[in-house]
């Protein structure tokens, strides 16, 4: 049974990570027009790094590297990229020339992002329910004998 809980984990983990992949994608979404920050200038768009989780408690011996465990987040970052410059003289925080810097965030990229995140989930739900059932169908059988 350990091996259905290991899969359960798995996909746990899988959730986990694309659950704050949206919830930075979101994030993103909301500041695209936000020209200031507490830290000054306009908001950078952020990306969540992420990282394979591997045990070695079940390594093979064929095999020198670990098994994979699922995924981590290894942390977020800012994009570098810099920002959208838009002429608007009048806006409060235009520079001298009348330019505004907006965010770096592009709300197509953010929309494709939001749908292979979304599709990464239900990927992990239906690996979990798979895994489940699985181990239900090894219960039933255990019952019959």
């Amino acid at each position: 049974m350990s091996g259905f809980f290991k899969s359960i984990d798995i996909s746990s983990s899988g959730l986990t990570a694309e659950r704050l992949r949206m919830d930075i994608i979101s994030n993103n979404i909301a500041n695209a027009n936000v020209t200031r920050t507490e830290s000054g200038g306009p908001y950078k768009r952020q990306m969540p790094v992420f990282a394979v989780k591997s045990t070695s408690a079940f390594s093979l011996k064929t095999l020198n590297d670990s098994i994979p465990a699922g995924v981590t987040v290894e942390g977020i970052v800012e994009d570098e990229t810099g920002p959208r410059m838009v002429y608007d003289p009048s806006h409060p925080d235009a520079d001298k020339e009348g330019y505004v810097a907006y965010p770096n965030v592009n709300s197509v990229r953010e929309m494709v992002d939001m749908i292979t995140c979304s599709r990464a989930y239900e990927a992990n739900v239906t690996a979990m329910n798979s895994a489940k059932n699985m181990m239900l169908k090894a219960l039933e059988i255990g019952t019959k004998a």
